[in-house]
C-alpha cells in the first residue's frame, strides 16, 4: 500500500471544517514563483502546475528508472498547495486577483535530496524535452498557524477566513503575516471532477500569541 500523506498525517492535510492552532513542522518542497491572476487560460500559474507535477511524477517514478533513490518508499504525490500575497497587503484581496503573487508547490518525501531534486529535473528535461528551470527546492517551516477546512468556491474563502480571524482573536492569538510567514491553501479537490460547492481546501494563516 503505498503511503499517503493525507491518511498519514491528517492534521496537517484533513483538519476540521472549524479553526484550530496547530504547530506545523519543517517540510520539503518542489516550488514555482508566479504572479497574476490563476484564473487565466495560458498564464504562469497553470503552467507552474504542469511544471510541479512533472518533477514530482518524475521522482515518484523513479523506482522504475536508473536511479535508485536512497531510503526510497512508494506513495501518493501529495496534494498542490499554495501561498499567496499581494504587495502592501496582510493577507490576501479576493478582489485583486490579478496582484497576486504566489508560490505553488508539492511536498516531497524526506528521502527526496537536493542531488534527487537535481537528477529529477535533468531527467524530466531530457525525457519531455521541457524547461524545468522554474522549479525549486525549498526547505519551508511555518511553525504556528491556525487552520481551517473551507467548504466551496475559492471566491467565498473571505467567510471561512473571517471565522479563522475570529477564534484566533478570541483565543489570544493575532494574525503574523509577513515577508515569510503568508497565506496558505492545501487543494484536496480535483477541480475539473468536484462542482464548486464541494471543492475542500485547507486555508492556514500564520499567528503568533497576542503581546
Amino acid at each position: 500500500m503505498a503511503f499517503d500523506y493525507k491518511k498519514e498525517y491528517k492534521e496537517f492535510y484533513l483538519p476540521k471544517n472549524r479553526p484550530e492552532i496547530i504547530e506545523i513542522p519543517a517540510m520539503n518542497f518542489i516550488a514555482v514563483r508566479g504572479k497574476g491572476n490563476p484564473n487565466d487560460e495560458g498564464g504562469e500559474y497553470k503552467a507552474a502546475i504542469g511544471l510541479l507535477y512533472g518533477i514530482a511524477f518524475t521522482v515518484k517514478m523513479s523506482k522504475k528508472g536508473s536511479r535508485q533513490i536512497e531510503g526510497y518508499f512508494d506513495y501518493v504525490v501529495p496534494p498542490l498547495e499554495g501561498f499567496w500575497w499581494q504587495q502592501g497587503i496582510k493577507g490576501v484581496d479576493y478582489g485583486r486577483k490579478e496582484d497576486f503573487c504566489w508560490l505553488s508547490v508539492i511536498r516531497m518525501p524526506d528521502f527526496v535530496t537536493k542531488e534527487d531534486f537535481a537528477w529529477a529535473i535533468e531527467e524530466a528535461s531530457r525525457k519531455k524535452q521541457q524547461d524545468f528551470s522554474k522549479v525549486e527546492f525549498l526547505t519551508i517551516k511555518e511553525g504556528l498557524c491556525v487552520q481551517c477546512m473551507h467548504i466551496g468556491a475559492f471566491d467565498d474563502e473571505p467567510a471561512t477566513v473571517a471565522v479563522m480571524d475570529r477564534y484566533v482573536q478570541e483565543n489570544g492569538y493575532e494574525n503574523d503575516f509577513s515577508a515569510d510567514r503568508l497565506h496558505h491553501e492545501i487543494y484536496l479537490s480535483d477541480a475539473r471532477r468536484v462542482a464548486p460547492e464541494k471543492w475542500r481546501t485547507v486555508i492556514r494563516h500564520p499567528v503568533k500569541k497576542m503581546g
